[in-house]
């Protein structure tokens, strides 16, 4: 259950406990890339740490929006890991892709990084920002054109599992799920962090059943960049926010509850933007909401079925296609990809059938920029699986065998 653990110790281990078991792959070492493209490099702050290279009925929207023309050549991916466990990476890793066949190529590891679990990048694409996954949370900042780390800043809190840029592209944030808070940081013009402007621990409500407090796990902004969400396991609750743009301090607007022992895990939001889907972790459900633009409000739905089948399961993360018309969540334990039909604009999810992962434990899931191929982070096989999907049905077809990666728990495809 929970994220998955990297660090020892804590209160935060006990839920996590399923997440720390160590993946198959081991780690191996692979020679050094070159450095992928990227916006015009600036200088940035001196590193806290040294980077080494290493070796059914259709719906009536499309499944994606794809763009004018296709990428060619090969593209850059990056995966996450915990560096703290048996088996688990020592760093970054970075591989490339093709984007016709999905074959993934290992090129290296950027080391010097602990426990970076879950990446994002800023919109410019210059700096990929990585959660340090420990008692000790702490999110880093690497430039991509010479992967020179630009530090590391506090974030207040215990295990950080989830980070997001702002689309403004001026602050970063994180869900401490540990602690139970989270945090605003801003970013500077070279892409590097400074001080934390901000951190709300979750205090109320009390924390649902089985849940010893709260465990933020995911702080994303809205389609209309109005507000930011926090979902949060530990207190059954997905709290909306104010983002002060020019000082970087929230102010909470709403609160909405699930039933009690939900535990939601990850929030998304159909392109429409007055609808989103709710994966709830500890019931095994998905949830689809409606959501007010003008005040934050969020409003959740009945619970549906992940499709898994009788035994243990924890739904991990659901995805949109760009053209808003099929859904997909990861279930790890049934160990599938689930695939919904989105209806009426948005407001009814319909299952419509379940594919093997070709892996253990999916923790992540991610589109390609163009959507027509979708990676799969498996933690306990220490795999990532790709996945063609099609852009007629939005059916998914296995892009031949899974590439090996140590406990893999986020895959990044640019």
């Amino acid at each position: 259950m929970g994220s998955g653990a990297g660090a020892s110790g804590g209160a935060w281990s006990r839920r996590r406990f399923v997440g720390a078991l160590a993946g198959t792959a081991a780690a191996t070492a692979l020679p050094a890339p070159a450095p992928p493209r990227s916006s015009s490099p600036s200088s940035g702050h001196t590193p806290t740490t040294p980077e080494t290279a290493a070796a059914a009925p259709e719906p009536s929207a499309k499944p994606s929006a794809q763009p004018s023309s296709q990428p060619s050549g090969p593209r850059p991916l990056y995966l996450g890991t915990y560096t703290t466990v048996e088996g688990g990476g020592t760093g970054i890793g970075l591989a490339t892709y093709d984007p016709e066949t999905g074959a993934i190529t290992g090129t290296g590891t950027l080391t010097g990084i602990a426990n970076p679990s879950y990446l994002a990048l800023h919109p410019d694409g210059g700096t990929l920002y990585a959660v340090n996954e420990q008692d000790d949370g702490a999110v880093t900042a690497v430039r991509r054109s010479d992967r020179k780390i630009l530090g590391s800043r506090s974030t207040g809190g215990a295990g950080p599992c989830h980070l997001a840029v702002h689309p403004t592209g001026r602050w970063l944030l994180s869900a401490n799920y540990g602690s139970g808070s989270v945090a605003v940081h801003p970013i500077g013009d070279s892409g590097a962090l400074g001080e934390r402007t901000d951190l709300v621990k979750h205090s109320s409500p009390a924390a649902g059943p089985g849940q010893e407090g709260p465990h933020a796990h995911q702080f994303v902004t809205s389609p209309d960049g109005g507000h930011v969400l926090a979902v949060d396991l530990g207190t059954d609750t997905v709290y909306t926010y104010r983002l002060d743009e020019r000082r970087g301090t929230l102010t909470e607007v709403s609160r909405a509850q699930t039933r009690p022992g939900a535990g939601p895990r990850h929030l998304t939001f159909h392109p429409g933007g007055r609808h989103a889907y709710l994966a709830n972790e500890v019931d095994d459900t998905v949830a689809v909401c409606t959501y007010a633009p003008a005040t934050g409000r969020l409003t959740i739905g009945e619970p549906q079925s992940t499709g898994s089948g009788s035994g243990t399961n924890y739904p991990a993360q659901i995805l949109v296609a760009a053209g808003g018309g099929y859904a997909y969540l990861a279930n790890r334990g049934d160990n599938t990809l689930a695939r919904y039909a989105v209806e009426a604009d948005g407001a009814r999810l319909r299952l419509l059938d379940t594919v093997p992962v070709s892996g253990d434990f999916p923790r992540q899931i991610a589109f390609s920029p163009d959507g027509t191929l979708l990676f799969a982070a498996n933690q306990k096989s220490g795999t990532v699986s790709v996945f063609h999907v099609n852009d007629k049905n939005g059916e998914l077809r296995l892009a031949g065998k899974p590439f090996a990666s140590p406990v893999a728990v986020c895959a990044l495809p640019l």
